[in-house]
């Protein structure tokens, strides 16, 4: 049985609504009746699917983006790395939340400023700030990465899961945002926060391999998000052009139009055969580290054709994409923003250049 059998679209579209400009919270607990966000409830490509199909429901973008990012950029990874006593925290009850980025950056990983010094009694207390952090306003876990190490080294970070009702942890005010509006972001000030023994995520220094593995999964996995919004728009937008009186004639008539409808046709084509085809390798066992290169193009290939996408269904619903309500509402910076989120395209390319065997820098 897969996290689909039993879910009818019109049972997603009733969820779907019956939450539409509700808080962040509300929402979210409403679409894990669709979606589980249980690692263990499902299989990796039943979980891309019922994604797909909120989505196609016209789910908020931005929760959908949270629950995908979650699920496939902490609570699939982590998964491995927990024991099953700690399999509650990444169960989808909770709102986590990935806390690398610093405000003097994060696709460095190894020039952060957190630190976490060792107590005699096995605990760590953390100190720092992370900033740019999507969902820490509403969090209550964050998976956060910290110097553990001064030198410049690949085992000078540890990753810690951290509780944020825990003393010492403040957080600032939410980001105004103008992509992806319906998840929260913002800061997360750390000072002195004490964090016990088990709370280390694979062992002290081993920081960066955690992060590889969740950054893996995410690329590979994370624009799942987009493939319900664009089946979407597709659809409203082939409506639009069969029943458009222009010049005479149906807007559809034209070949224009056609060709431009036919490009999203393709783009759409091509990102679901991508994000299926990674849900089904990690679903088959490969590694993440295997899939370090395909992940990348994946994420670069999908967010590519995403932001293109939406272009053209701006184009072709003429002044009706810049109008709220029309049906053919056109939506640019949540496409604009997958260019960034994940780890920003021009790093990608560099990535995969230098899988290829390229001797490039970042």
């Amino acid at each position: 049985m897969t996290v689909l059998d039993g879910v009818r679209p019109d049972r997603t579209a009733e969820v779907v609504a019956a939450v539409a400009g509700a808080e962040f919270r509300t929402q979210w607990d409403a679409y894990r009746t669709i979606v589980p966000l249980d690692p263990a409830a499902s299989s990796v490509t039943a979980a891309v699917a019922a994604i797909e199909e909120l989505g196609a429901a016209g789910a908020a973008p931005g929760v959908c983006y949270a629950m995908t990012s979650q699920l496939f950029g902490l609570a699939h990874p982590l998964r491995t790395m927990l024991g099953p006593e700690r399999h509650g925290l990444i169960d989808g009850s909770r709102v986590l939340c990935h806390a690398l980025t610093e405000e003097g950056g994060g696709s460095d990983p190894l020039s952060m400023t957190t630190r976490a010094e060792p107590g005699p009694d096995g605990t760590w207390r953390l100190s720092g700030r992370k900033a740019f952090v999507t969902a820490a306003p509403v969090a209550q876990t964050a998976l956060v990465f910290a110097r553990t190490a001064a030198e410049r080294t690949p085992f000078s970070l540890t990753a810690f899961l951290v509780d944020l009702a825990a003393p010492g942890v403040y957080r600032d005010a939410t980001f105004p945002k103008t992509a992806l509006v319906e998840v929260p972001m913002g800061v997360l000030d750390l000072d002195g926060v004490v964090v016990r023994p088990e709370d280390v995520v694979g062992g002290e220094g081993s920081g960066l391999a955690v992060l590889t593995t969740t950054t893996v999964w995410e690329r590979g996995l994370l624009l799942a998000y987009a493939l319900g919004p664009m089946r979407r728009v597709l659809d409203a937008t082939v409506a639009w052009a069969r029943e458009r009186e222009q010049f005479g004639r149906r807007m559809g008539t034209s070949a224009l139009v056609a060709g431009r409808i036919a490009d999203m046709a393709l783009a759409l084509h091509r990102s679901q055969v991508l994000v299926r085809g990674m849900a089904a390798r990690f679903e088959a066992g490969e590694s993440a580290r295997g899939l370090a290169d395909a992940a990348a193009l994946t994420k670069l290939s999908v967010s590519q054709d995403h932001l293109a996408f939406a272009e053209q269904a701006a184009a072709l619903g003429g002044v009706r994409s810049f109008v709220e309500d029309t049906g053919l509402t056109a939506d640019l910076l949540g496409p604009a923003a997958g260019l960034v989120y994940a780890g920003p395209n021009d790093l990608l390319r560099v990535s995969v250049a230098r899988g290829l065997g390229l001797p490039v820098e970042n």
